[in-house]
C-alpha cells in the first residue's frame, strides 16, 4: 500500500505535496519522492524514510515548478529496494514520471515482454517500473498528430488492456501535464478535488480525500474505475472512462485498516463505516455470548478505536483507553523475522494497569493478522490484572494473502489460515474469540449507500482479477520470513541514494 498525490496549479508545488505526504503518511513509511515540472524540465528528488526525513527544506526549493507528484511508500514483497523508491523516471517518450499504488499481478509476463518483444530494460524487481514501462512504449505507439490528451488517453486503455491487478497511478509528463489512472476496477482508491484561484482552477489529485482537505481544496468526486484525468499545462481538465473498465471493486482493507477515519473512499465515510462495524460485531456477541461478563471495551490503538467506541455503546459497558502507543514503532506485521515483531509489540504498546486489574476484558482490533500481536496483547493485558481477557476482530478471518499491494504474510504465516475460530483463539490465549461475519463486514461499509463490489480476497481467497498458475507459490517464496531477513539486511548494506534533487 502506498499514498500517491499530484497537483496542477498556478503557483509551486513542492511545499504543498510535502504537506499532502504527511498526511498520507500513514499509508507508507518506508520511502518518500517528489518530482515537479518547470516547462520542459523535470526536477526529482526521492530516498528511504519518512517524508521528514527525506526531505530538508533546501531539497523542497529545489523542486521547482507548479505541476508535480509525490509518493510516500509501504512496500510490498521483492518491492523494497532503496532504489525503488518513487516517483520512477523514464526519458522518453517526452519524459515520464511515475508514481504507483497497488500492485500488478501479471508482471512476471509483462516484464519478459517488455525485454524480448520491445527492447526495454528495467533496473529494479519493481512492478512500478513495469507499469511505466507498458505506458511508455503505448505512448510511443500513438499518432503524433493527436492531441495529447486523446494520446494519452488511448494508451492508458492499451495498460487497461495489459496490465492485470491493482493500481492508482501519477504521472507527470515533461512540457504536457499531468495524468493519473485508475485501474478498471477500482480496487486502489483515487480522488480528484478543485481550488479556485484568481489564475484558474487548481486540481489535485490523491489516494484519499483527507488531503484534499489538508491543502483546502474542495472534494470534487472519486476517479471512476478505468477513469483516466489529464490536466494540461494550460490548466484545462480533461477526462476519459476506458472501454475495459469492470464494476467497481473497492478493496476492503481500505475501511478497515488502511484509510484514515476523516476521509471519504468512494462515497462511503471511513468514520461511519468503522462505527457500523463495531455495532455489527457488538451485535454479533450478543448473539454468541448472551450472558457475557465483560466490565470493559478497550481498543487496540488506532485503527480499532471507532469501532470499540460503539461495540461498547451497544454492549452497555465501559469503553476505556488502556494501551498507550509509542507512535515511532512502525507496523509489525510486515517487520522481517518474528524476533523483530515480538520485540516490536513491546516497545509499541504499553498497558494502563489499572483499566485491567480485576476485570474481564474485551479487547478489539480491526484484524488479526499473524496472530503473534495479538497473544502478546493478551499477554500484557492478564500481567497487567485482566481477570479474563476476550478478543475481537472488526474483520473476518485473514485466511489468504492479499496480491493487490497489501504486503500480508505468506498463508502458511496467517494465523487463522486452515484454522477455526476456536483454534485460532487457543493460540492466541484469549478465552474467547469473536470475528465480524464477512456479511456483515459488507453491510458495514455500505450502510444505505448503493451497494457495489468490495475487494475481499484475504478474506474469502475470491481474487477478481484472476490469477495465474503458481502465482501464489512463487508470491508465497517472496514473502516467507526467510525472503524478508535476506532483502532487509541487503537495503541495510546497500548505499543510500544520492540527497540532491535530480533534474533531467
Amino acid at each position: 500500500m502506498c499514498g500517491i498525490v499530484g497537483i496542477a496549479g498556478f503557483q509551486p508545488v513542492a511545499h504543498r505535496l510535502f504537506d499532502a505526504m504527511t498526511i498520507l503518511q500513514h499509508r507508507g513509511q518506508d520511502a518518500a519522492g517528489i518530482a515537479t515540472l518547470e516547462d520542459d524540465r523535470m526536477y526529482l528528488h526521492r530516498g528511504n524514510g519518512l517524508a521528514n526525513d527525506v526531505f530538508r527544506q533546501s531539497d523542497i526549493d529545489t523542486l521547482v515548478g507548479n505541476i508535480g507528484i509525490g509518493h510516500v511508500r509501504y512496500p510490498t514483497a521483492g518491492s523494497d529496494r532503496p532504489d525503488e523508491a518513487q516517483p520512477l523516471y523514464v526519458n522518453s517518450p517526452f519524459g515520464l514520471v511515475l508514481g504507483h499504488n497497488g500492485n500488478l499481478v501479471n508482471s512476471a509476463t509483462l516484464r519478459e515482454q517488455l525485454f524480448m518483444l520491445e527492447r526495454r530494460h528495467l533496473n529494479t524487481d519493481s512492478d512500478s517500473e513495469v507499469l511505466l514501462n507498458i505506458l511508455a512504449h503505448e505512448l510511443a505507439a500513438q499518432d503524433a498528430g493527436l492531441p495529447i490528451a486523446e494520446q494519452l488517453f488511448n494508451s492508458v486503455d492499451s495498460v487497461h488492456k495489459r496490465c492485470r491487478g491493482a493500481y492508482a497511478v501519477t504521472v507527470l509528463v515533461v512540457g504536457q501535464g499531468l495524468l493519473a489512472f485508475r485501474d478498471t476496477l477500482g480496487i486502489r482508491p483515487l480522488v480528484l478535488g478543485v481550488r479556485q484561484t484568481s489564475a484558474g482552477d487548481e486540481y489535485m489529485v490523491a489516494s484519499e480525500s483527507v488531503a484534499l482537505d489538508g491543502l483546502d481544496f474542495s472534494f470534487v468526486r472519486d476517479i471512476a474505475p478505468g477513469e483516466s484525468v489529464f490536466i494540461d499545462h494550460l490548466g484545462q481538465l480533461h477526462s476519459h472512462v476506458s472501454a475495459h473498465a469492470g464494476q467497481l471493486t473497492q478493496c476492503m482493507f481500505e475501511l478497515v485498516y488502511f484509510a484514515r477515519p476523516d476521509s471519504l473512499m468512494d462515497d462511503i465515510s471511513v468514520y461511519k463505516a468503522r462505527l457500523r462495524m463495531g455495532e455489527m460485531l457488538a451485535q454479533n456477541i450478543l448473539q454468541q455470548f448472551p450472558d457475557n461478563d465483560i466490565d470493559v471495551v478497550i481498543p487496540i490503538p488506532d485503527t480499532s478505536r471507532t469501532a470499540a467506541l460503539s461495540m461498547a455503546h451497544l454492549l452497555n459497558v465501559k469503553y476505556r483507553e488502556g494501551f498507550i502507543k509509542n507512535r515511532y514503532i512502525g507496523r509489525t506485521f510486515i517487520m522481517p523475522g518474528q524476533e523483530m515483531r515480538d520485540r516490536s509489540v513491546r516497545r509499541k504498546l504499553n498497558p494502563i494497569a489499572l483499566e485491567f486489574r480485576n476485570k474481564n476484558v474485551l479487547l478489539v482490533d480491526d484484524s488479526i493478522v499473524r496472530g503473534t500481536t495479538s497473544r502478546q496483547i493478551i499477554e500484557m493485558a492478564r500481567e497487567a490484572g485482566a481477570k479474563k481477557v476476550y478478543m475481537a476482530s472488526a474483520s473476518p478471518p485473514v485466511r489468504y494473502p492479499n496480491v493487490y499491494g497489501i504486503d500480508m504474510p505468506d498463508a502458511e504465516e496467517l494465523v487463522a489460515h486452515g484454522r477455526s475460530i476456536e483454534e485460532v483463539g487457543a493460540l492466541i490465549g484469549a478465552d474467547k474469540l469473536f470475528y465480524q461475519r464477512l456479511e456483515d463486514l459488507i453491510h458495514a461499509c455500505l450502510g444505505k449507500k448503493q451497494a457495489h463490489a468490495f475487494e475481499t480476497s484475504c478474506f474469502d481467497g475470491h481474487y477478481v482479477t484472476g490469477l495465474d498458475e503458481g502465482y501464489l507459490e512463487a508470491l508465497s517464496k517472496q514473502r516467507s520470513d526467510s525472503a524478508r531477513q535476506s532483502r532487509s539486511q541487503a537495503v541495510q548494506m546497500a548505499p543510500r541514494p544520492d540527497r540532491r534533487a535530480r533534474r533531467a
